[in-house]
C-alpha cells in the first residue's frame, strides 16, 4: 500500500532536518529567487544539493517552490536556475506561472512539476488541464470541502495535494493585494506585509466608531487532524503543513503529531482518547485558533477573527539536545528555564520524559542559577539517554 506523503516546510537546512527527522516524508521549501517566502532565509543552490543528498539518504524527497507570479525582469535567469536545480536532484519544483512549465518542457528539464495552491485550482476541468501540460500533481486551493476534493480526484484521477495545518489568507491562496496597496511589497512575488492580521480602525461616515476592539480580517489557522481517515479514503496523495517561517519547535511538534496520527490510522489503532492527546499537542505550539476551515462547512464567522485576537508567542519551549554523554545533556537553551522546574523531554521515536530540571551548568562546568539567554549551552544530569534533536519544554502534565 502506498501510504499518503506528510509534506514539511522548511526555511532553511536546520528546519529541513528537524523536519525529516520528527517524521515527514518530503519537504519543500524556496530557493533564494523565485519563492513566494521572501522573508523566509531560504536556500541557495549549495544548501538545496545539500539537501537533496541529505534527503535522499534517507528515502525522503524534497520540493523546490518557484512559485512567485512572473513579471518581466523575473523571466531573466529562470532557465539556468531550474536547470541547477536539476543538477541537484530535486524530486519536484513547485509552480503558479505556465511559463515555468513553458522552459522545462522545451528545454528538456527532467524535474516533475507540482501546481502550486498559488493558482487557486479548485475545479476538475482545470485539473484535466494540469494534467494534459504534463503536470504530475495538483496542490488545490484551500477553498475546497470534502465532496469538491472527492469530485476532483474522482474524475482526474489526478495526484493532489492538500493543506492540512497552516495559516490561512484572508483571500484566495496568494490572490490579495493588500500588501502592495499598504506597504508596496508585492504579495505575489513573496513579499506579503499580513496586512489581514492588522488592526484597523472602523469609519463610518467619514467619522471613527468608537470601538475598545478594532477591526481585523484575519482568519483563523486551519487544523485537519480529525479528518486524516476522511482526506486518505477519498484519495488525497500528499498532506501539506503550512509554515516556512515557523520555527524548529513548532515544526516538530506538528509534524510529529500529524505523523503519530497519520500512522495510527494505517495501523487501525486511532482512538478517541488519542484523537483528544493529538489535538492537546497542537494547541500547546498553537498562537491561533485552528478549524477544519471549508472542509467540512462553508466558513463563517466563526472561523475568522473581527473583533480581536489574542496572539501569544510560545514560551514552553525550553531548548534543543545538542549532545548526551550518557550521564550529561547538553542543551542549546531557547528560553528561560531554572532548576526545579517541571521538565518534558520530547523524542521523534520514543515517549517524552518527564522529570523535574536537577542543577544546572554552564559549557565550564560552573554552575548556574538559570539558562536566562537564548542560544546559551546549558548542561544538567539526566540519567535517561535522550538524542541530539530532542526538545525541551515545560511539562504541564
Amino acid at each position: 500500500m502506498n501510504r499518503i506523503e506528510l509534506l514539511a516546510p522548511a526555511g532553511n537546512l536546520e528546519r529541513l532536518k528537524i523536519a525529516l527527522l520528527y517524521g515527514a516524508d518530503a519537504v519543500y521549501f524556496g530557493g533564494r529567487n523565485y519563492s513566494l517566502r521572501a522573508n523566509a532565509k531560504n536556500l541557495d543552490i549549495d544548501e538545496i544539493k545539500e539537501a537533496c543528498e541529505y534527503a535522499h539518504k534517507l528515502g525522503k524527497k524534497v520540493y523546490v517552490t518557484v512559485n512567485i507570479v512572473f513579471h518581466n525582469e523575473d523571466i531573466v535567469g529562470l532557465k539556468e536556475y531550474l536547470l541547477e536545480l536539476e543538477k541537484c536532484g530535486v524530486d519536484a519544483i513547485i509552480v503558479s506561472d505556465p511559463l515555468v512549465i513553458s522552459i522545462v518542457h522545451e528545454n528538456k528539464i527532467n524535474i516533475p512539476i507540482h501546481i502550486s495552491t498559488q493558482y487557486s485550482t479548485v475545479n476538475y476541468e482545470t485539473v484535466k488541464f494540469w494534467k494534459n501540460l504534463g503536470v504530475e500533481r495538483v496542490v488545490l486551493g484551500r477553498e475546497l470541502s470534502h465532496d469538491e476534493i472527492k469530485e476532483i480526484i474522482d474524475k482526474t484521477g489526478m495526484d493532489t495535494e492538500i493543506f492540512v495545518h497552516g495559516a490561512m489568507c484572508a483571500s484566495y491562496s496568494g490572490r490579495c493585494v493588500l500588501s502592495n496597496y499598504f506597504t508596496n511589497r508585492d504579495a505575489n512575488r513573496g513579499g506579503c506585509a499580513q496586512i489581514c492580521r492588522w488592526d484597523f480602525d472602523l469609519i463610518r461616515d467619514n467619522e471613527k466608531i468608537d470601538n475598545p476592539v478594532k477591526f481585523t480580517m484575519c482568519s483563523k489557522d486551519l487544523c485537519m487532524l480529525e479528518y486524516i481517515p476522511d482526506i486518505i479514503d477519498i484519495g488525497v496523495k500528499s498532506l501539506k503543513v503550512e509554515g516556512r517561517m515557523r520555527s524548529i519547535y513548532y515544526i516538530a511538534m506538528v509534524i510529529n503529531t500529524y505523523r503519530r496520527a497519520i500512522d495510527e490510522y494505517y495501523n487501525n489503532t486511532m482512538t478517541d482518547e488519542k484523537l483528544k492527546k493529538y489535538k492537546r499537542e497542537l494547541d500547546k505550539v498553537a498562537n491561533r485558533d485552528s478549524t477544519p476551515q471549508f472542509f467540512n462547512k462553508f466558513p463563517t464567522e466563526s472561523e475568522q477573527y473581527f473583533l480581536g485576537r489574542n496572539e501569544v508567542s510560545n514560551q514552553d519551549f525550553l531548548g534543543m539536545v545538542e549532545d548526551y554523554d550518557g550521564e550529561y545533556v547538553t542543551v542549546i537553551s531557547k528560553n528561560y528555564f531554572k532548576p526545579g522546574d517541571k521538565v518534558e523531554i520530547v523524542s521523534p521515536n520514543r515517549d517524552s520524559i518527564l522529570f523535574t530540571m536537577p542543577s544546572l551548568y554552564d559549557s565550564d562546568n560552573n554552575i548556574l542559577d538559570a539558562s536566562r539567554h537564548p542560544e546559551n549551552i546549558v548542561k544538567f544530569r539526566l540519567d535517561k539517554k535522550v538524542e541530539k534533536y530532542d526538545m525541551l519544554r515545560l511539562s504541564n502534565l
